[in-house]
């Protein structure tokens, strides 16, 4: 990963139905500058963003080159020994606090056939049991939605206990958040009407406007691509918008021809959208974890504790899998090697 991508990718970090306000996209901007000028050398005011940029992707490229298997990279669970400072405190509030998306189908939206107006999905039917296994009450949970673009902001400022959010795990944001074992597998996929010459994440992108969500994997992909060309130079990848289902608002306005986006969420937007479709394969290999502050090691042991029972049960992962995504992503030619829970590996 060159220092130059990395700096155009904070410099541009400003997903939801009807897209995020301006406001919230500039705030998100603001707080990422003040967490990274300190880091930076540069004595000249208007150069700060690019040189806070710079600085971040030196360093940044340096841990990435020690950094292998970053799903690998978590704490084991707990056993019940040690500090407990973290989880004690959400047990004394008596709430845990989660950040989730309520727009992506079938992993964290409001069905409005859902007469208790409850948000459902498969990330919630994690962050109940996570809920659960700290409260005793799987009910216990407030829920934040928070767009893509704020998801390591959110837990950094202590807005949230946790992201469940479909975040990748990478190199990275291990940087800026603690995560916990994976518990999903998924890929880059491009998203396209089913009339269109797109063939997937190839040469047919050229002469197209692709749309990708700020801060997102893809994004980061997308960018390295162009830059090393393995993406067509023609290939516009400037639509960059903070909530990732505002990417597929566009695309059914025309405003862009392709999305790319994780498969697993691409999947259920095919779903929800008849005229378009998932084109190719995944190009990436990707895991999803929960997402912590940094040095909250007992949170993340217990969620890695929840997440070990969670698999094993035949009433979790499997159940909330069967009812929540094989309708989506084991159709047809969508058939996925993310029907298994990832094996947990820790550091």
């Amino acid at each position: 990963m060159s220092a130059a991508r990395v700096a155009r990718r904070l410099r541009s970090g400003l997903r939801g139905w009807g897209g995020v306000g301006a406001m919230a996209a500039l705030c998100a901007l603001a707080v990422l500058f003040a967490l990274l000028l300190p880091l930076t050398q540069s004595e000249d005011a208007d150069d700060g963003a690019e040189g806070a940029g710079q600085g971040l992707a030196r360093g940044r490229q340096a841990r990435a080159e020690k950094c292998e298997d970053p799903q690998d990279q978590s704490l084991s669970p707990s056993d019940g020994g040690g500090s407990t400072i973290h989880v004690d405190a959400i047990r004394t509030r008596g709430r845990l606090v989660v950040g989730v998306d309520q727009n992506s189908y079938r992993w964290g939206y409001l069905d409005p056939n859902n007469e208790k107006g409850e948000l459902e999905g498969f990330d919630i039917d994690l962050v109940h049991r996570i809920a659960k296994d700290i409260l005793g009450d799987e009910d216990a949970v407030t829920f934040k939605a928070i767009p893509t673009s704020r998801r390591i902001e959110a837990v950094q400022n202590g807005e949230v206990d946790m992201v469940v959010r479909t975040m990748t795990i990478n190199c990275d944001r291990l940087d800026d958040v603690a995560f916990s074992a994976p518990y999903f597998r998924t890929g880059q996929q491009v998203l396209a009407p089913k009339a269109s010459t797109v063939t997937g994440y190839d040469r047919s992108l050229a002469g197209k406007k692709v749309c990708s969500a700020a801060t997102s994997t893809a994004l980061d992909r997308l960018r390295a691509d162009h830059d090393s060309g393995a993406l067509p130079a023609s290939t516009d990848i400037t639509t960059v918008v903070p909530n990732q289902l505002d990417c597929l608002v566009k695309l059914q306005l025309g405003e862009v021809d392709a999305v790319v986006t994780d498969g697993a969420l691409a999947a259920s937007q095919a779903a929800q959208d008849p005229t378009v479709e998932l084109k190719g394969g995944l190009f990436t290999n990707e895991y999803y974890g929960v997402a912590m502050k940094k040095g909250s090691e007992d949170l993340v042991r217990q969620v890695n504790r929840t997440l070990q029972n969670y698999v094993k049960d035949p009433a979790g992962w499997r159940a909330s899998y069967d009812k929540w995504l094989h309708p989506t992503m084991d159709q047809g030619d969508r058939k996925s090697m993310s029907a298994t829970p990832p094996a947990a590996h820790y550091k």
